[in-house]
């Protein structure tokens, strides 16, 4: 296909959408992509192969699922840009590293080989990437171990793509049912095998048992039969020839204490795929699919080729093209990485070029592109003319525009027609990242973003925000290689008549490439920066930049490791706004640095439904637990901070994964952007407990007779200090459209309890949760209603219609509070072998009343009485 639009020629090799779409039946848009540190040789296109036909074998798997609904149809392998180029290989367009939904990399810590799936989110949310190593791919060892590479592949997509959960259990492998007997957390419960205790001897069955519970004890492992003629679930048991598909309602187990049960209100499987997640209500085909295996794409980014777009026209004058200048310098100077091509467009009633794409490849070149950036603005505006300029200086290197990218920043509503250069963009291949500075900015810079596969940015106009500075560190390198990325470690501003004082911290991670930006408005502050030693920095320390009224200070060698102190006073006579950034990259690469990501799950929102923010601090994959996260919203009208948990509970779903969550209720019609501070205030922890993944299979019982897998590799499960570090990160922006005269969101209701726990002790009953919030995690409901059932069924079905628990004397606490309450278990008859099933909703002020909570469940076991031979003489007697 070819397109002629403005004077730029066009060549469109392949489609490429902007993540997973399902065209009829079939998904299209999934990537996959290489971590560069898998090395090509000497089994790179070994494992290319590996991955074409594990997609193609996937694709026939899950077109048996779900009433045969789905199956592959488009997908894209990104090769690392350090592999050798081949024929075959397309240039990459808005692929990207960070983009992928499947990352092929090294071993996770807490994994292993075994495949997981990132889930921040609820029941039937999306997830965030599959990880698969090399070794599981290419080791056929592994795969009695976790089965056929595709049927895994169904079991990890069920999580990424309709938010499933794992229906084994790791925790509790084994459970009484309502009938009193031991069964073995899965589903279905047709799935057969026997227990193993297993010893250097061989295999105990049936394993020893807990008397206080009756259940196996702790070394007890259930072996599945491989003859078994059940047909689910790919949730439970993938290795199992005979496993095809997902629990259905008739043939789920709502018992078995799994995370799909907790999650997802012990629905079945295929339920929420067809129900509750984002491919709910397609239909089943009207016919069989063919078989027809899916195209597979090979791509690889090249060379990195940026064009600043920039706006100058007269709105930007004074202030605000001052503060584009502090801004792109910074960028310039210390976020763009070396060997990256970059160019300047100006555009105000007409558009030219300030800088022709010029290759970043020492100091004086970066400082080239400084210098180049525009002083002065008048005039209209013409975004459109400043796009089509840009398309045609990215040509320059290649006479190609796809992969490219644009930063396009403006302070204004367009002059031209926007949905013609919306389309030619598009049809460019370029990548458009879009920042509107001020809150006039043309709304169509979120759409063009969007559609070109960008990044939105909203910035306010001051310097103490901040804002534009993060917006442009924000556009950092994103092909997987830690140890090049550019790490945030401070960025605050503060308007003030006297001192602006703070501190950040060095870690071990981070200190190679150590970089100080102050930037001011008026007159240069004075400068006070003290090191972990003792060692103190004053202005004459920092190369000074009076026209753009910037200083800057990169340490040389590693930076010291501890906290820095740092002062800045204004020696004016009136107050004014100053601001400080702080970034650093990885002291070594071998040692990836502590990495923050933040995102809101929703681009938009019309104020229906809470927002969400999402914070991820990990240390190459491995969470950060318990750390200091703090999120601030801002727009024209408000600035919202928030304390993000990471408790399980409110909108995080599971605990201590490093995902730090919080819901965001005080919307008002606007754009929003999102940044984050990260510190460790003494508590903070890397943590390799596992939350899920493929299941590991320790044996099998064929024909009667156990053949045992070699054990599973030990994971070290200590948590372990990591010493005092602070990052800050912005996320996306977004927008908020409330309905025409809306003043805020309808109440929103308490968040759903997910914790609630159960005990029976003696005659009495013990709940524990913790607390929501009148409005969602926030604020402090005004009642809970207990239910109770013996029936686990009517419980999920019918709440109201359940035994009411006395709750007159439980007055809620405020939201993250720990609730307890005890009551009597007389009302139940409950009787050895039997269950009786709780659940809790929560109720404003307004009488909105939360979601049912997760169901908890207490048994009642008595274990058997051996009676003595004198007792039982005696009773003969």
């Amino acid at each position: 296909m070819a397109l002629q639009t403005s004077g730029l020629f066009f060549v469109i090799f392949w489609s490429c959408t902007f993540g997973i779409q399902l065209d009829g039946h079939g998904y299209t848009g999934v990537l996959i992509a290489i971590n560069p540190a898998v090395p090509e040789q000497p089994n790179g296109q070994v494992l290319l192969k590996r991955i074409e036909d594990m997609i193609k074998d996937a694709s026939l798997s899950l077109s048996k699922t779900a009433g045969n609904r789905f199956h592959f149809k488009e997908v894209t392998i990104l090769i690392p840009s350090n592999w050798k180029t081949q024929k075959e290989y397309k240039k990459a367009r808005t692929e990207r590293y960070d983009k992928a939904h499947v990352i092929v990399a090294d071993p996770n810590p807490a994994y292993g080989d075994e495949p997981y799936t990132l889930q921040y989110g609820q029941c039937g949310d999306e997830g965030q990437y599959i990880h698969l190593t090399p070794n599981f791919l290419l080791d056929d060892k592994l795969v009695p171990v976790y089965g056929e590479r595709n049927k895994v592949f169904v079991h990890e997509w069920a999580h990424l793509r309709w938010g499933l959960y794992d229906e084994y259990s790791d925790e509790q492998p084994f459970y009484l049912s309502g009938q009193g007997k031991v069964e073995a957390t899965r589903c279905s419960i047709k799935i057969t095998g026997q227990q193993c205790g297993r010893s250097k001897a061989g295999c105990k069955n049936p394993c020893d048992t807990d008397k206080k519970t009756g259940l196996p004890t702790g070394d007890c492992l259930f072996l599945p039969d491989t003859h078994t003629s059940a047909q689910e679930s790919i949730m439970a048991f993938p290795r199992l020839y005979s496993v095809v598909d997902f629990c259905t309602t008739e043939t789920h187990n709502a018992e078995a204490p799994n995370r799909q049960n907790h999650m997802c209100g012990n629905r079945a499987a295929l339920d929420v795929i067809l129900n509750s997640s984002v491919d709910a209500g397609v239909p089943e085909p009207s016919a069989p699919f063919p078989t027809v295996y899916p195209t597979v794409w090979k791509v690889q980014r090249r060379t990195r080729v940026v064009c600043l777009v920039l706006d100058v026209s007269g709105s930007m004058s004074g202030p605000r093209i001052l503060l584009l200048q502090q801004a792109a310098t910074l960028f310039l100077q210390e976020i763009i990485e070396d060997t990256a091509i970059v160019g300047i467009v100006k555009f105000q009633s007409t558009a030219s070029i300030q800088k022709s794409l010029t290759l970043i490849d020492s100091e004086q070149t970066r400082e080239k592109l400084v210098k180049a950036l525009p002083t002065t603005a008048d005039g209209g505006t013409q975004i459109c003319q400043g796009i089509n300029k840009a398309l045609q200086v990215v040509m320059e290197d290649d006479r190609n525009t796809e992969g490219d990218e644009l930063v396009l920043l403006t302070d204004g509503e367009a002059g031209d027609n926007m949905q013609l250069c919306l389309k030619t963009v598009k049809s460019s291949g370029a990548t458009v990242h879009t920042i509107a500075l001020g809150p006039k900015a043309d709304k169509i810079l979120q759409v063009m973003a969007k559609e070109t596969g960008g990044i939105f940015h909203q910035s306010t106009d001051s310097i103490d925000s901040n804002a534009l500075v993060d917006a442009f560190a924000s556009l950092t390198t994103s092909d997987g290689n830690l140890a090049q990325q550019v790490i945030q470690l401070e960025s605050s501003g503060k308007t003030t008549l006297h001192w602006f004082d703070g501190t950040f911290n060095v870690d071990l991670t981070v200190g190679k490439n150590t970089v100080i930006t102050i930037i001011y408005g008026a007159s240069p502050p004075r400068i006070s920066i003290r090191s972990p030693s003792g060692h103190t920095l004053s202005g004459s320390d920092f190369n000074h930049n009076r026209p753009r009224k910037t200083l800057s200070l990169k340490i040389a060698g590693t930076a010291e490791v501890g906290e820095w102190q740092y002062s800045l006073l204004n020696e004016g006579s009136s107050a004014q706004a100053m601001a400080i950034t702080v970034t650093s990259r990885a002291a070594r690469a071998d040692v990836p640095p502590i990495t923050v990501k933040a995102h809101m799950n929703q681009k938009s929102s019309d104020g229906k439904k809470a927002m969400v923010v999402y914070v991820s601090v990990t240390q190459k994959g491995v969470p950060v637990i318990m750390a200091d996260v703090t999120a601030t919203l801002v727009s024209d009208k408000e600035k919202i901070q928030l304390q993000l948990e990471d408790k399980g509970t409110g909108a995080d779903a599971i605990r201590h994964d490093g995902i730090y969550s919080k819901y965001f209720t005080e919307m008002k019609s606007g754009r929003y952007s999102l940044k984050v501070r990260v510190q460790n205030k003494g508590k903070a922890r890397i943590s390799t407990h596992r939350h899920s993944g493929a299941p590991y299979i320790p044996g099998y019982v064929v024909n009667g007779s156990v053949v045992l897998n070699p054990p599973k590799p030990p994971v070290n499960h200590e948590t372990v200090e990591v010493g005092s570090f602070s990052r800050t990160a912005t996320g996306e922006s977004f927008e908020v459209k409330l309905p025409p005269g809306s003043t805020g969101p309808p109440p929103f209701p308490p968040c759903k309890i997910t914790d609630l726990e159960a005990k029976l002790e003696g005659d009495n009953v013990t709940l524990t949760w913790t607390a929501p919030g009148a409005s969602y995690d926030q604020g402090t409901a005004s009642v809970y209603h207990i239910h109770w059932s013996e029936d686990l069924g009517l419980l999920r079905r019918d709440f109201k219609k359940t035994h009411a628990v006395n709750t007159s004397a439980l007055l809620p606490q405020e939201a993250g509070s720990i609730e307890e309450y005890s009551f009597s278990s007389y009302h139940f008859n409950i009787t050895n072998g039997t269950s009786v099933f709780f659940a809790i909703a929560a109720q404003n002020a307004k009488f909105v009343p939360s979601e049912m909570s997760n169901i908890a469940r207490v048994v009642k076991y008595e274990p058997p009485v051996h009676k003595s031979k004198f007792v039982q003489c005696w009773e003969s007697y």
